[in-house]
């Protein structure tokens, strides 16, 4: 297990700016809508960082500027639906259509090879994209996210928490009926808070009201809340799916694996698990003092494990 500084419960005024960064926007070809993305040391070594759910780009706004001044082209984008990003037209706000925006990004921003970093919804996001053209993809950093199961290769390990999962069925079977009780921007965002305080997702004290504020605050728009939900639903419907997810146990990719263990929602086998998955990995790391949000609750070992793990490239 991986030592870190106690966790503190102050945000500094930079940490919760949403002007910090300058916000890109590019249409999607042939699809039509608008994709936001911060970029920051345009001509580095690129990397991919990916967000999850309840998250927009502002969760990595902690190592953008560290992991751009250690060399990397740093490319943070919201996926579609979220943050400042549109819905897609087709309504399918899937994995494999998420991937496709990323995609067509990095063809708009002319890269052709990247390193992926991703947790949560964004884990599958960038397994799809390792999986789907494994030669554009150089290294790729997983945390705290869905992984493939297979019960025997994997006997008794769990990928996830009984008890914790209600919002996922509720998100995932009854998303219209959530968010109407979800009336106005206070209770979407307070629903949204609970993910980061009461609901044990994050390790105690890793967020303060101002940071809490923060990430919640882009979901009290109505539109974007019920949107985010659009992940959960096609698990449960493959009409909602944009195609098959390319993803699975022995994905060849060279993969760091790092894991923040006070997670209530991935549970507490997700190092072993993805142990086996990527055969191709560096760690896994356990976290000290650290949940679901690993690079806002240990923002230094993210910044210093991704490039202690690229800097061959970095550094070539």
């Amino acid at each position: 297990m991986v030592a870190r500084d106690e966790p503190s419960s102050v945000t500094t005024a930079a940490e919760v700016d949403p002007k910090r960064f300058a916000v890109h926007r590019f249409v999607v070809p042939e699809a039509g809508h608008r994709i936001a993305y911060v970029r920051e040391n345009m001509g580095g070594v690129p990397l991919l960082l990916v967000h999850g759910w309840p998250e927009t780009k502002r969760i990595f706004w902690r190592v953008i500027e560290a992991l751009a001044a250690a060399g990397f082209d740093v490319i943070v984008p919201d996926l579609r639906g979220f943050g400042d990003s549109e819905r897609a037209p087709d309504g399918r706000h899937d994995v494999v259509g998420c991937a496709n925006d990323l995609i067509a990004l990095l063809d708009h921003l002319g890269i052709g090879r990247a390193v992926l970093a991703g947790g949560d919804l964004g884990g599958p996001v960038v397994q799809h994209l390792a999986g789907a053209d494994p030669g554009r993809f150089d290294r790729m950093v997983l945390f705290n996210a869905p992984l493939p199961m297979d019960p025997a290769l994997m006997p008794g390990l769990s990928l996830g928490t009984p008890g914790t999962y209600d919002y996922f069925l509720r998100q995932g079977t009854d998303a219209d009926a959530l968010a109407a009780e979800l009336r106005s921007p206070e209770q979407r965002q307070r629903y949204v808070s609970t993910f980061y305080s009461s609901r044990l997702w994050a390790h105690p004290g890793a967020f303060d009201q101002a940071a809490v504020a923060f990430h919640a605050e882009p979901f009290g728009d109505a539109d974007q809340l019920r949107a985010s939900f659009g992940a959960y639903e096609s698990v449960f419907d493959p009409s909602l799916r944009s195609g098959e997810t390319q993803w699975g146990i022995g994905l060849p990719i060279e993969t760091l694996i790092l894991f923040g263990p006070s997670d209530h929602v991935i549970g507490p086998h997700f190092d072993q698990i993805a142990e086996i998955v990527f055969p191709n990995h560096v760690g896994p790391f356990r976290l000290r003092d650290c949940g679901h949000f690993v690079p806002w609750e240990a923002s230094d070992i993210f910044v210093n494990a991704t490039t202690s793990f690229c800097r061959d490239l970095l550094h070539p």
